[in-house]
This record gives C-alpha cells, sequence and structure tokens, in this order.
C-alpha cells in the first residue's frame, strides 16, 4: 500500500524541472562513468592507475614508450594490470630462453627442422635486486621485429613516495640469431634518487640432486661460470650441454642520479645424443669450445653483436602477413599472426645466416627460397585455429606447435623451405595463410572467393628476385578487390600478372608505388584468382587450357551462392502483412462508417448545447 502510494506521487515530483534536471545529469553521469572504464575511472577521479604506488606510477610511464610498438602490431607486453598467459621466450632454433620461468631449452641436433626440444635444469637468467625493503611493480615485452624479450622493474624503498625517486632497471633477452651459441642479458639501471641504490646480484644454484654442476675457472685475466650437465634423451642416451658465462660482481652499487650497465655474455655448447662412455671426451671438446667462443665474443663489440642480431630479424620479418579488416570471428588477428610466426621463428634454425654454411649450400637454399615449385598445395590455413592458436600458454606448447607447422609445410610440397630453416618458414607460412602455391611456371592466388569479405596483406613473397606483395582490399561498398605490388631488386625481371581466367591481356608488374589492382573473377569450375609468372607467352596460352563454362564477378557469385530464401516465404510474409492491413482497414471502416456509427465531427452548437446541460445539472 505504502509503495502504490509513492509511486502515485512520481509524476507529481518529475513536473518539477529541478528534478527533471536532476534525473537527466545523473543518467549522463552514469553513462560517462560507464564509458570511461575502469583504468580510465582510477585516472581520471586521481586514483592510481597502476598498482604499488610511486613504483606503479614509474612502471607506467616506461610502458607507454611500448604503446607505439603493440599499436603496430610488432611485439605484445604483460603489466600486472594486464597479465598474458603467454611465454615470453627468445630462441634462435639451437637454444630456446624462457624467461618467465627461468629455463633453457636445447636441441640436440642443427639440422634444419628440429627444435629446441630438451629442457634443462640450467637457470640462464641472473637476477638483480634492489636492497632493502621496497615496493616493485614488473612489466615484459616481446619484441618481435627485434627477437628480444624486454623487461622493466620499478622499485622504491618504503620511504620513498615520488615516483621520481624509484630506481628503474631495464634488461634485455636475446638468444642471438646469426650465433647460435650465444646468450645475451643486457642490464641498465638507472637511479635518479638523492642516495645511493645497492643491486643484490644472484643466480639459481643447482638444486640437490641436480644433472647441472657449477664452477667457477679462470679464463686469460678473467673468472668465468662453468655450468655443464646432461639430459636424458630416448634410448639411454645422454644430451651433453656446457654453458660458459661471464661473472658479475655479487653487488652492484649505483652512486645517486647515476646510471649503470652492463652485459652478460654467455655461450651454450651441446652435443648429439651419445653413450654414457663418451661423456668425458664429449664434455672436454664442449667445454674447450664453449670457452675459446665466449673469448672471443668478449674482444667483440656487443652494441655491434647486438645490431648485427637486430638486422637478422628485420629482415625475417620482411615477409608478413598484415589483417587490416576482419568481419568474422574465425579469422586471426594481427597479435595472433605475430605471435605465432614469432614462435615458430624462434624456434628455426637459420642456416642463411651461418658462417658454418659453405658458399654452394647456401646458394642453393637461396634458389629454393626464391622459387619453391608447389609450395604450398591444398587449402589455405588462415582459418586453421591449430596453426594460428589464439592462446599458447607455455613453452612445451611453442613447440607441438613448431612440430605441426614443419608437418604440414612437409606434407604440402615445402620441403626445401623447411630445408631452408626460419627464412623459409616465414615463407611457407605466409604462402599457406593466402593459398598462394608455386607450380612449374607461375604463382597462383587461389584463396576460396567466399572468404574474400576479410581484408589482408601478404607481404614480401620471394619470386625468383624480386618481392611481392599481395592484398586483399575491400572497396567503399565492400566488394574485394586484390592489389600487387612489386620490389624489384638488384637485377630487376619483368613480370606479368591477370586475373582468374585470363581473358585479358596480361599486366606487366612494376615498381610503381600505387601497385596495380585486379577484380576478383570467380570461374566455374573454381580456378585460381590471380597468377603472376615472368613468362608473359605462358598466361597468353593459359586462356585457352582452362575450359571454362562461365566467369563471374565476385557479387554474382556470392548471389548465385547464397540466393537468399525462397519465393514462397517471401510470398507469405506479404500475404499476411496484406491481410492485416485489409482487417485493420475492416475495423475502422465499421467504427465511423458502419450502421450505428458516432459521427467523425461534432458541430459546435451540439457541442454548446452538451455544455449547457452539464452545467444546469452540476447547478441542480
Amino acid at each position: 500500500m505504502w509503495l502504490q502510494q509513492r509511486l502515485k506521487g512520481l509524476p507529481g515530483l518529475l513536473s518539477s524541472s529541478w528534478a527533471r534536471r536532476l534525473l537527466i545529469g545523473l543518467l549522463l553521469f552514469l553513462i560517462f562513468y560507464w564509458y570511461l572504464g575502469a583504468e580510465h575511472r582510477l585516472r581520471f577521479f586521481g586514483g592510481p592507475a597502476m598498482p604499488g604506488g610511486a613504483a606503479g606510477q614509474c612502471l607506467l610511464a616506461e610502458i607507454h614508450r611500448w604503446n607505439s610498438l603493440v599499436e603496430r602490431g610488432e611485439g605484445i607486453y604483460s603489466t600486472p594490470q594486464e597479465q598474458l598467459d603467454t611465454p615470453f621466450v627468445s630462441g634462435n632454433g639451437h637454444i630456446l630462453i624462457d624467461i618467465d620461468s627461468n629455463k633453457l631449452w636445447v636441441a640436440s641436433s642443427s639440422q634444419p627442422g628440429s627444435a629446441p626440444v630438451h629442457q634443462t635444469e640450467y637457470s640462464p637468467r641472473v637476477g638483480i635486486h634492489l636492497e632493502g625493503k621496497r615496493a616493485e611493480t614488473q612489466a615484459t615485452m616481446l619484441w618481435f621485429r627485434k627477437g628480444a624479450v624486454l623487461s622493466v622493474r620499478c622499485a622504491s624503498p618504503a620511504a620513498l613516495q615520488s615516483s621520481r625517486d624509484c630506481v628503474t632497471i631495464r634488461e634485455e633477452f636475446i638468444a642471438h640469431r646469426s650465433r647460435p651459441n650465444m646468450y645475451l642479458q643486457r642490464i641498465h639501471i638507472n637511479n635518479p634518487s638523492d642516495r645511493a641504490a645497492s643491486m643484490d646480484v644472484s643466480s639459481e644454484n643447482p638444486s640437490f640432486g641436480s644433472k647441472f654442476s657449477t664452477s667457477v675457472e679462470k679464463l686469460e685475466d678473467r673468472e668465468i661460470v662453468l655450468s655443464s650437465g646432461r639430459v636424458p634423451v630416448e634410448n639411454n642416451r645422454l644430451v651433453l650441454v656446457v654453458v660458459v658465462t661471464k661473472t658479475l660482481n655479487s653487488r652492484i652499487q649505483v652512486a645517486a642520479k647515476s646510471e649503470y650497465s652492463d652485459n652478460i655474455l654467455s655461450v651454450v655448447w651441446t652435443s648429439e645424443p651419445i653413450e654414457s662412455s663418451k661423456l668425458e671426451e664429449t664434455f672436454s671438446i664442449l667445454r674447450d669450445g664453449a670457452k675459446k667462443e665466449l673469448v672471443e665474443l668478449l674482444r667483440a663489440d656487443v652494441d655491434k653483436l647486438v645490431v648485427d642480431h637486430q638486422q637478422a630479424w628485420m629482415d625475417l620479418f620482411i615477409s608478413g602477413v598484415e589483417m587490416r579488416k576482419i568481419t568474422d570471428s574465425h579469422t586471426p588477428s594481427s597479435q595472433t599472426v605475430n605471435t605465432t610466426l614469432y614462435y615458430i621463428l624462434s624456434s628455426s634454425t637459420a642456416p642463411l645466416l651461418d658462417r658454418r654454411v659453405s658458399g654452394e649450400e647456401r646458394t642453393h637454399l637461396e634458389s629454393s627460397l626464391n622459387y619453391a615449385d608447389h609450395c604450398f598445395s591444398g587449402h589455405a590455413t588462415m582459418h586453421a585455429e591449430n596453426l594460428w592458436p589464439e592462446r599458447v600458454s607455455s613453452t612445451a606448447q611453442i613447440l607441438q606447435l613448431f612440430t605441426l607447422w614443419t608437418l604440414t609445410l612437409q606434407k604440402r610440397g615445402c620441403k626445401v623451405l623447411v630445408a631452408a630453416g626460419a627464412h623459409g618458414a616465414m615463407q611457407g607460412m605466409v604462402l599457406s595463410f593466402g593459398g598462394l602455391q608455386f607450380t612449374e611456371n607461375h604463382l597462383q592466388f587461389q584463396a576460396d572467393p567466399d572468404v574474400l569479405h576479410n581484408s589482408y596483406a601478404l607481404r614480401g613473397i620471394h619470386y625468383n628476385q624480386d618481392l611481392i606483395n599481395l592484398a586483399v582490399l575491400l572497396d567503399l561498398e565492400g566488394k574485394p578487390f586484390l592489389h600487387v605490388s612489386v620490389k624489384q631488386q638488384e637485377k630487376p625481371v619483368k613480370l606479368y600478372a591477370c586475373e582468374a581466367g585470363c581473358l585479358n591481356e596480361p599486366v606487366e608488374l612494376t615498381s610503381e608505388v600505387k601497385g596495380h589492382t585486379f577484380p576478383v573473377m570467380v570461374t566455374q569450375p573454381i580456378t585460381p584468382l590471380l597468377y603472376i609468372s615472368t613468362d608473359l607467352r605462358h598466361l597468353q596460352d593459359l586462356r585457352h587450357t582452362l575450359h571454362l563454362k562461365a566467369i563471374l564477378a565476385h557479387e554474382e557469385h556470392m548471389a548465385n551462392r547464397y540466393p537468399g530464401l525462397p519465393f514462397l516465404f517471401w510470398f507469405s510474409v506479404a500475404s499476411l502483412i496484406t491481410l492485416f492491413h485489409l482487417f485493420l482497414f475492416k475495423l475502422i471502416y465499421n467504427e465511423y462508417c458502419g450502421p450505428g456509427a458516432k459521427p467523425l465531427f461534432r458541430s459546435k452548437v451540439a457541442v454548446k448545447g452538451e455544455e449547457r446541460c452539464c452545467d444546469t445539472g452540476n447547478a441542480a
């Protein structure tokens, strides 16, 4: 009863202008509050956007430098607020460093197609920690184009409250791309406060019963740490692992308002699977080889080594896949594609970068990379969720994914690309994504016409000495078309292209910036959507060998394939709508025009008479 009385009084309350204004303002505030989101709400109302107080604010400023890289699809990062269940690894096919779990994975073979599948008990990461009571926050980034894992930690003693006084520890972890035995940990410490900062340097010692042992030895005028161990494999064999590392002091002192930088170089040597009787002999060979290589690296310029590593990774990512517009939930995102590419490349060796490869073998690998005959056969892998997984949560899953990709490429005519290592793996994955295939005389684009509602680009496709970029784009009406551009190398070779059916004269592809566009035509039966070749006569003759029934524009093909609901359905709907309106018209007609209907308009005289009657009745 009480509720009914309050509800009856609500219209009277809202009749007030100030109440209506208050209600509208409250609604606008709620919409604005919801639109901001959790993180922006905290910033807007002055609260901390990152946990950890002053250290959290310092970390937020460091992460801001990474945002542009992530937006361009060049990396991913994990923060205390946005944690990614993704392994942050750096590898080169010979070794693989898992930064989060601090584990070293090694390969037992240097042959292309093999991966670092053996997990060791060695911990490669050296810990750097600020002494004393402190608050600390950390973020990690996986930088695809540079083949590195970046880590930044902001630490502050409890007495400090300003983010400007936080000690920043930046680390970079690299498994060198062109030096398969080299692992590098770079350290940079910034102390902007007014007091000195002491850093504790520590390494995880092998646990009791571990198959790894550690000793400190003298190498020329330096001390090094020699770690050795074994990994059991099948058939009662062993893989021997020797790691030689440059030592650091157990404590680092960073003066007030100063910076400190250092590099921790490590060399990892592994053996083929051996019998236990050959342990001593093999260990001696590995130890001497690792020491010799470490001496060479210590004499070299570390900055130049890092530049060589980064350039090798950037050369790999000249090729790749770029997602422009995704209109369904089955197509992988740019982040998923780039993360998968990085994981596969990190698990692949690079024989083209190996100095031990002979000139003849290198020439053979480059020729197979420039024209991989019969690769990639079969349908495109764009929608194969097991090959482009949205989530990879462990190093073991990375190695399983590498095995699946290697098997897929080998079975689809890409064995020569698998033999070319990381460069070949990148080519094979790009070809497979869009359904590109090399034949004896041409490169053909055989994507499914029904899935061209997504916009994407395939870049850096090797064709002889040239690099081809192929994109599927959408016009203003949403109709797909193909865009092709060529980046010619030292010796330009003429390339020609024609769309499905090759009815039109083939077009010569040039290195013009605007590129060339081709309509998407669909043939019956289905044939490739585009042909590219160095032989003009071959493309001109190709039209006479396809034996097609019809050639349709893409929109005609889609209209024929998905004609919509049958005519009977739409006739039934139209009939029901017509009957409903006839019934409604009949009701209105009977109300105002039928027998006993009320007059539609009343005269003023009748109205006044009714008013006088009402007044007389009220007076009585």
